[in-house]
C-alpha cells in the first residue's frame, strides 16, 4: 500500500524581499498555489517566544547580517524586481515586532482570508516602504484584505494564537529550514527564489519555464536609487537569517 505523499511546504517572513518575490512568481505560474502548497510563516521571535523555543529544544537560527551583504541585497532585489516589472519600495524597521504581521496572519488564516491579507501585507510593505509591524498599518491591511481587522490586529496578544505561532516555529526547527523562501517537496527540499523551478518541477504540476537571471553589477550610493538611510543601515528591512538567505 503507498503512503500518500505530505503536502508540499513553503516557508516565508513578511521581513524578506525574496520571500514576497518567489510567492508571487510562484501564484503566477501555479494560481492555485494556496490551495496545493502549505504557506508557513517565519519571523524572528520576541524574546518570550525566543525563550519558549529554546525550552522545547528548537532554538531559532539567526546571523546578524553585515554591512556588505546588506548592500548586496539591495541591488538582488532591484535587479529581481525590475526583471519583474514590479518596483521595491525599500522599509526601515525601527525595533520591528514580527508577531504583529506574521500572528495576524494566523488570525486570517482561521478566518479563511490568509490569502487577501498576505497579498495586501505584501503590498503595503514591499510596495509602499510601510511599516507592517504598526498595528495600525495592519489595520488598514486587514480592512484592504475584507478581513475582520480586530482579531487580526490583537492576534500577538492572542494566548491560543502564541501557542500556534510556537508550534510554527518549532516545525521550523524539526523541517531543518535555516533560510526564506524555503520549498519543502516530500524528501527535497530547495532554498532561495532561484530554486522555485526545481520545486515546481519536483511538484510535477506545473512547467518550469527559466526565470530571469540576475546579471550586472550596479554601483552603491545614492546613484544607484537607494535612499541614503536605507544604504546605511544594514539589517534595517531585513536581520538575515542562518545560511545567509534574505
Amino acid at each position: 500500500m503507498s503512503r500518500r505523499r505530505a503536502k508540499p511546504v513553503l516557508y516565508f517572513s513578511f521581513r524578506s524581499p525574496y520571500s514576497w518575490l518567489a510567492l508571487r512568481d510562484l501564484e503566477q505560474r501555479l494560481p492555485d498555489a494556496p490551495s496545493a502548497v502549505e504557506y508557513r510563516p517565519w519571523w524572528e521571535p520576541d524574546d518570550r517566544m525566543r525563550k519558549e523555543l529554546q525550552d522545547r529544544g528548537a532554538p531559532f537560527p539567526y546571523i546578524p547580517m553585515s554591512k556588505a551583504k546588506h548592500l548586496y541585497i539591495l541591488q538582488d532585489v532591484k535587479r529581481l524586481a525590475t526583471a519583474r516589472g514590479v518596483r521595491a519600495a525599500w522599509p526601515v524597521d525601527t525595533d520591528p515586532w514580527w508577531e504583529v504581521p506574521h500572528l495576524g496572519w494566523i488570525a486570517a488564516r482561521r478566518l479563511g482570508r490568509d490569502r487577501e491579507l498576505l497579498a495586501a501585507l505584501w503590498a503595503a510593505r514591499w510596495e509602499r516602504g510601510e511599516n507592517i509591524c504598526d498595528p495600525e498599518v495592519l489595520r488598514r491591511a486587514a480592512e484592504e484584505a475584507g478581513v475582520d481587522p480586530e482579531p487580526v490586529v490583537g492576534a500577538a496578544h492572542d494566548p491560543d494564537i502564541r501557542a500556534e505561532a510556537l508550534e510554527s516555529l518549532v516545525q521550523v526547527y524539526e523541517d531543518d529550514a535555516f533560510g526564506i523562501p524555503y520549498f519543502k517537496a516530500g524528501r527535497h527540499r530547495f532554498w532561495g527564489i532561484d530554486r522555485l523551478d526545481d520545486f515546481l518541477r519536483e511538484l510535477s504540476l506545473a512547467e518550469a519555464p527559466t526565470l530571469p537571471k540576475n546579471s550586472g553589477k550596479e554601483p552603491g550610493g545614492e546613484s544607484s536609487g537607494f535612499p541614503a538611510h536605507v544604504l546605511e543601515r544594514p539589517g534595517a528591512y531585513d536581520h538575515d537569517t542562518a545560511g545567509g538567505c534574505g
